[in-house]
């Protein structure tokens, strides 16, 4: 009967697809032979061969043979061709890749299995098998596609060998190549990542000495003025537990810097007349400085007593100016009166109680402006700062007074004699009404007898 036409399958898209229909034509012939097996013929014919192939046991023993076409060759010459074309097939394979040796040796293994011949155009174990009249037909599938079935599984099975292999060769050649340069590369890499972690270790490095540094100082700093700061509070509470009544005070200015002063609290009203009196000590030279000014919001200068360089005492009032006959600066304790009124810009000068000096036309009908900052030891050029440390009062002084008006001069001579004590009904000298800074201290005042001695 004519064999039904095997099934489709899949290409198979490698070199190991070329081999299948060869492959397929061997297992149509191993069928058509055992199927002439199978119906009774004794013998094969002369000049037949046979191949033979594992089959599973429960395959049927009836096959399909495969008519000879007209013209054809002889099966051994058409297996022979096979066969050498199947070699030759193996022989590529093997020049274009080395891999593959085991899957083509695999391969055939299984054909010399299959086609073991005693020379002569038969096969040996088929003739044992006819001769001894065993059906051995019956371990035959029964249809010839399952053969195409398997071999169509097989040949894929191998086909994704060869493919692995295939994959393994082009990264086994190209491994193979990179390694010198990719060990280049890499050392390169890794010394260019070398060096900028050691650049950066010596950044931190120098950031933590830099910052150490910088701690260190500012820590020698904090604490110095710490220290200071608490010299200062031993002095001031030494001072104050000296102070017999509130007044019993003097502030002491002892070098011509542009920091040390003192403040007093409260500030003056409005004024059209004022008298200002103190003590002060000083043998500051050239010019004991600035004892007192007083600076408003658009007039820094709106009352200031100041020597300054060789020029004698000057009283400024609004910025105007008048020279006082006053001599202080023998380091000795003295007693200075001023006293002014808008009227005509009238003036006095008193030392030691004595007037020594009288003038107008100083700042006439411009009132005292209120709101402002009454400072010790310094001259104003903005309001409570900008000092000059050549203007700065040099010296001590204390039983700094001001008054709303002008005292007569029998007054001015009291206090200067120490027979009568008056604080001033504006700005009076009491302790907590003075603040002294950058170093300038409050101590005890030696008594108004003591201070009159040393005239």
């Amino acid at each position: 009967a004519p064999a039904s036409p095997p099934p489709p399958y899949a290409p198979v898209p490698t070199q190991a697809s070329a081999m299948l229909p060869v492959v397929a034509g061997l297992l149509l012939a191993v069928a058509a032979g055992g199927r002439a097996a199978a119906v009774g013929d004794s013998e094969s014919p002369p000049g037949s061969r046979f191949v033979c192939t594992s089959l599973p046991l429960d395959a049927a023993g009836a096959g399909c043979p495969v008519p000879m076409q007209g013209g054809a060759l002889p099966p051994e010459e058409e297996l022979r061709a096979t066969v050498l074309q199947l070699r030759e097939t193996v022989l590529q394979q093997k020049e274009t890749i080395s891999s593959q040796r085991d899957a083509i040796r695999e391969l055939t293994g299984k054909l010399s299995r299959c086609e073991g011949t005693d020379g002569k155009g038969g096969t040996v174990a088929w003739r044992k098998e006819l001769s001894k009249g065993k059906d051995t037909m019956g371990d035959l599938p029964r249809d010839p596609a399952q053969v195409i079935d398997q071999l169509s599984r097989t040949m894929q099975t191998l086909k994704d060998r060869l493919e692995s292999l295939e994959h393994q060769l082009r990264a086994n050649v190209s491994y193979a190549a990179l390694p010198p340069e990719l060990r280049e590369m890499l050392q390169r890499r890794l010394g260019d990542l070398e060096r900028q972690l050691l650049t950066k270790v010596a950044e931190l490095e120098d950031e933590k000495s830099l910052l150490h540094n910088e701690t260190s100082a500012h820590r020698q700093k904090t604490e110095t003025a710490l220290n200071a700061l608490l010299e200062r509070v031993s002095e001031l509470e030494k001072g104050n537990s000296a102070f017999k009544s509130p007044d019993e005070f003097k502030v002491s200015l002892p070098l011509r810097t542009n920091y040390l002063y003192g403040k007093i609290k409260k500030t003056l009203p409005e004024l059209y007349a004022f008298t200002v009196c103190l003590w002060l000590r000083s043998s500051a030279s050239p010019g004991i400085g600035t004892p007192f000014s007083y600076a408003v919001p658009g007039q820094a200068n709106e009352i200031v007593l100041i020597e300054w360089g060789n020029n004698p005492i000057e009283l400024l009032i609004n910025d105007k100016v008048a020279q006082l006959p006053l001599f202080v600066s023998d380091g000795k304790w003295h007693h200075i009166c001023v006293t002014w009124t808008t009227r005509d810009g009238m003036w006095e000068a008193f030392q030691d109680g004595e007037k020594l000096g009288t003038g107008e036309n100083l700042a006439p009908w411009h009132p005292i402006k209120p709101g402002g900052v009454l400072i010790l030891g310094q001259e104003q050029d903005t309001v409570g700062g900008r000092f000059d440390a050549t203007q700065a009062f040099v010296g001590e002084m204390s039983q700094f007074n001001i008054w709303d008006r002008v005292l007569k001069a029998e007054d001015i001579v009291n206090i200067a004699n120490c027979s009568t004590n008056m604080p001033g009904n504006i700005i009076p000298w009491v302790d907590n009404n003075v603040d002294v800074f950058g170093g300038a201290t409050k101590w005890p005042v030696e008594t108004c007898e003591e201070r009159l001695l040393d005239l």
